[in-house]
């Protein structure tokens, strides 16, 4: 059985293939038109899915999307009748949503087929319900509270259930305009981070600041009745895009979402691309302050009616690691499991396991142990594009090439690792990474300079193999895809000074031999070199999508100043290796 999840025409649009109950492969579609967060239809993904099985998409029994526009239609409707506008812009939302619904045709226009021929059933998945089941259906539990929560989705931004067996129950909505990604959203917009997606950088900035604005930050968000309320008077009305609209190019732009009562209040918004002041410092520690009061206060609120230790979790707004790391001494959870590509490029697979399981009642047996499921290309076709590129290489045995690489991380060179299936969801881990020394002073500059040229506040990751992790952290609950940051424990900041955030932690990624037997003995050998069981790495990009292709890692490589390049079997050098 073949089942065909997609999230389209929403920001992060992407495919996922489920064949038999397991995922076999996902992609977001920037990774392969390189339009960053490209929210269209996922043309290119879906035939990325399709070569992979060596199917057509005459094969698909299923297609499963993660939004269902007619969910919640009351909450919608009793919203809108507030105000004479808001009933305008709901009805213009939904003529402008109506025609994206015939996924039929959509996928005959854009595969070339006659809609006869396609014999597929068409499911429909409310947006959150497909992030929480994207998080349960592929941990290991059979039973798990679930959470989801975001800017938006299905006017919903958070939800919580009860998942256990084939059933995900829903417990709670909270229905929009509160949201907490909303509030987040709007304090980073102010502070002069405007684009969709900007989130992520300025929890780096939060630790920088005083904790001088949290209690005025109050009056913009609190918790009420078990719940929580955004003051509306800080905030411009929701449109009919609800905030975000959709580009006829694919890309995503952000509605502005703070109202004059905020410049009252904080004063001018900084303009993005002038100096970072105390004050956005200030205002982004109490943002993340009052995010992660807000946070911990549901998931305890979840934790007393769902009795389990387990947290299947999902939606943008888990991708705060920040919170993640401190739920555990927040909460009564124990255990997280946390969707990889947690954003809503997570839907694809969240809404083709929902339709495999709840939908089809098929039992449960898939766990997904990593997040390698993007494509892989052949020695052959690694090897034609250096030829093509003019570049110099040698091609080297496994032990060989682990070596050479580890010593070029140990002088303090900067290396372009490129290995195997590519990784799903937003995090680089270990197959499209730059590595580099992550106790060399100041290497953290070597490589903005050079390469990443990101906010000089933003921190640069730890790899750490799984079984040293209690040695380098204070605490053990691992984190294979790069969404808890925890303290590095006081005498191992010296050895981490690249990857020691300014209030000593480390957003780390465990790296058990199992997940990834390659670069889980490429930090061994590394270790063996320099006493660390840890590199520095980062998304091997330069202010573009992930590289996918051996073409777009070798054109990066040439353009930066990167100094190896480790692609497959083969290796280049910018200086001959001694």
């Amino acid at each position: 059985m073949l089942i065909l999840g997609l999230n389209m025409f929403h920001g992060d649009a992407s495919a996922a293939l489920v064949q038999d109950g397991e995922v076999v492969f996902a992609i977001a579609e920037e990774r392969l038109n390189r339009i960053k967060h490209y929210a269209g239809f996922p043309a290119l993904a879906i035939k990325a899915c399709l070569d992979f099985a060596g199917a057509k998409i005459t094969d698909i029994d299923h297609v499963a999307i993660g939004q269902d526009s007619d969910a919640n239609l009351a909450q919608k409707v009793q919203y809108a009748l507030s105000n004479p506008a808001k009933i305008l812009n709901l009805i213009r939302l939904r003529q402008r949503k109506q025609p994206l619904r015939d996924v039929r045709s959509l996928l005959a226009h854009a595969l070339e087929v006659d809609s006869n021929a396609l014999h597929l059933q068409q499911h429909h998945l409310e947006h959150h319900i497909a992030h929480i089941a994207s998080s349960y259906y592929c941990s290991p539990w059979e039973k798990a509270a679930g959470f989801s929560y975001d800017g938006s989705g299905d006017f919903v931004s958070t939800m919580m259930a009860r998942c256990e067996g084939n059933r995900i129950e829903v417990l709670d909505r909270v229905f929009l305009p509160d949201s907490l990604g909303s509030f987040y959203t709007m304090i980073c917009e102010f502070i002069g981070y405007p684009q969709y997606g900007d989130e992520g950088k300025v929890m780096g900035l939060a630790p920088y600041g005083k904790d001088t604005l949290s209690e005025r930050l109050g009056e913009v968000i609190g918790l009420q009745n078990g719940s929580f309320k955004l003051n509306s008077s800080f905030f411009k009305p929701l449109g009919s895009n609800q905030g975000m609209q959709v580009m006829p190019d694919g890309t995503v732009r952000l509605a502005r979402h703070f109202s004059p009562r905020m410049v009252k209040t904080f004063g001018d918004p900084r303009e993005p691309r002038t100096e970072v002041t105390q004050r956005e410092m200030d205002l982004a520690y109490g943002m993340q302050h009052r995010f992660e009061e807000v946070f911990f206060h549901l998931l305890n609120q979840l934790g007393k009616r769902v009795s389990c230790e387990n947290l299947a979790m999902a939606g943008g707004c888990a991708l705060n690691s920040v919170a993640n790391g401190k739920l555990f001494a927040r909460t009564p959870f124990r255990h997280t499991w946390i969707q990889p590509a947690a954003g809503d490029e997570g839907l694809a697979i969240g809404a083709a396991l929902h339709t495999y399981h709840a939908v089809l009642n098929q039992p449960r047996h898939f766990v997904m142990k990593n997040s390698y499921l993007g494509p892989e290309f052949s020695h052959a076709r690694i090897e034609s594009d250096l030829k093509k590129a003019g570049l110099p290489y040698r091609k080297l045995d496994r032990k060989p090439l682990l070596d050479i690489v580890a010593q070029q991380i140990a002088a303090g060179n900067v290396v372009g690792w490129f290995q195997g299936r590519m990784e799903w969801g937003p995090r680089a881990l270990g197959n499209r990474s730059i590595l580099a020394h992550p106790g060399m002073p100041g290497m953290k500059d070597i490589l903005n300079a050079r390469i990443k040229q990101r906010e000089w506040f933003r921190p640069f990751a730890p790899s750490i193999i799984e079984e040293r992790q209690r040695e380098y952290f204070e605490h053990d609950h691992p984190s294979p895809f790069m969404l808890h940051v925890y303290k590095i424990r006081p005498e191992k900041r010296s050895q981490l000074s690249a990857v020691n955030h300014v209030d000593d932690t480390g957003r780390l990624q465990t790296v058990g031999r199992d997940e990834n037997p390659l670069y889980h003995d490429l930090i061994r050998t590394f270790e063996r070199k320099t006493g660390i069981p840890v590199v520095l790495n980062t998304s091997f990009n330069e202010n573009e999508p992930i590289v996918c292709k051996p073409e777009e890692a070798i054109d990066c490589f040439k353009r930066t100043r990167m100094d190896v390049l480790a692609i497959g079997p083969y290796i280049s050098t910018k200086t001959e290796i001694q």
